[in-house]
């Protein structure tokens, strides 16, 4: 089991270049499941390893193999290995607990404060108008049987047209209707389990802002206009003015490289069927391929190792005569 349990803590290093690339050649919807996902299964395996490290290294506790009836001699693995490894991992454990229990209780913190923040001020339908002079605007998530809102400032209103609003707000409910923020929770308490995940919510910002965009632009009938919207809000957003009330886990409408996303609005889709298209699909094939191996394999090893570390109890409590 020594071996084939380091495997899922590993693996992130390949999977997540794969990821990142093969999210740059999908459309945003899926690119955004790929990238959640791929965080998810690789930190459900990271933890599921270090958990197994652990136990491990617990069965050689005399008090505890007393209780399980274990013969030490026949727990197999070396004990100048395992146990230090345990410790290691126990403390390791100890940390993720208490960074997704943290990051958690933060998220939940800033939509309340959010929400009461917001509370007080005009509301029109979805829509709640801040007398901020900074201009901004944001999708603020509701809860269960209250909807959430689109929140805008006076200065955002003033700098844009009517037509170029509500592009602006389609957009926010795109954010609002696909719950985005829980993509992004997600991710953040995956790279709480393994730091090597961080680097997956850049991309992933990205794909959700895109996904708004074509949501966006579908939704007003014009991708020119739901275009010179976002550049509009992005050139009148001051980076430096605090977002009013604004939670992390959820994004603004002028975030990421704006510049890309407005570029890929102006640019018409491709034709189904053209070579440049075949061509790249053929390779996110191979990527996609890449991916799916690194996932399997990781998750494949973790079960390997459970299995390994079953089978070794039962030989230690005499249930079996050997592997």
């Amino acid at each position: 089991m020594i071996f084939a349990v380091w495997i899922p803590l590993l693996m992130p290093l390949l999977a997540v270049p794969a990821a990142r690339r093969l999210a740059e050649s999908l459309p945003p919807r899926p690119a955004a499941w790929l990238l959640t996902g791929c965080a998810a299964l690789l930190a459900g395996c990271t933890t599921a390893a270090l958990g197994l490290l652990a136990t491990a290294g617990a069965l050689r506790l005399p008090p505890v193999a007393a209780l399980e009836h274990l013969s030490l001699p026949l727990l197999g693995d070396d004990p100048a290995v395992s146990v230090p490894a345990a410790w290691v991992a126990v403390g390791l454990l100890a940390a993720c607990a208490c960074a997704v229990a943290y990051r958690t209780a933060r998220h939940r913190g800033e939509l309340r404060a959010a929400r009461r923040g917001t509370a007080a001020h005009p509301v029109s339908g979805d829509l709640c108008v801040l007398p901020d002079a900074a201009p901004d605007a944001y999708a603020l998530p509701g809860r269960p049987g209250r909807p959430g809102r689109v929140v805008v400032t006076a200065g955002m209103l003033r700098a844009l047209s009517p037509a170029e609003r509500e592009a602006l707000f389609a957009h926010e409910r795109a954010h609002l209707a696909g719950r985005h923020h829980l993509f992004l929770l997600t991710v953040a308490l995956a790279a709480a389990c393994h730091p090597l995940l961080r680097s997956l919510r850049a991309p992933l910002a990205f794909a959700l802002e895109r996904w708004a965009d074509e949501s966006a632009a579908s939704r007003v009938g014009d991708r020119r206009l739901t275009a010179r919207a976002i550049g509009r809000a992005a050139l009148a957003a001051r980076p430096d003015a605090p977002a009013p009330y604004r939670p992390r886990t959820v994004l603004a409408a002028t975030a990421g490289p704006v510049p890309r996303r407005v570029a890929a609005l102006l640019t018409p889709a491709p034709e189904p069927h053209t070579p440049a298209l075949r061509t790249g699909f053929r390779g996110r094939r191979l990527i996609a391929a890449a991916l799916l191996t690194c996932v399997t394999f990781s998750a494949a090893s973790a079960l390997d190792a459970a299995a390994d570390l079953h089978q070794t109890v039962e030989v230690a409590q005499g249930e079996t005569t050997g592997h």
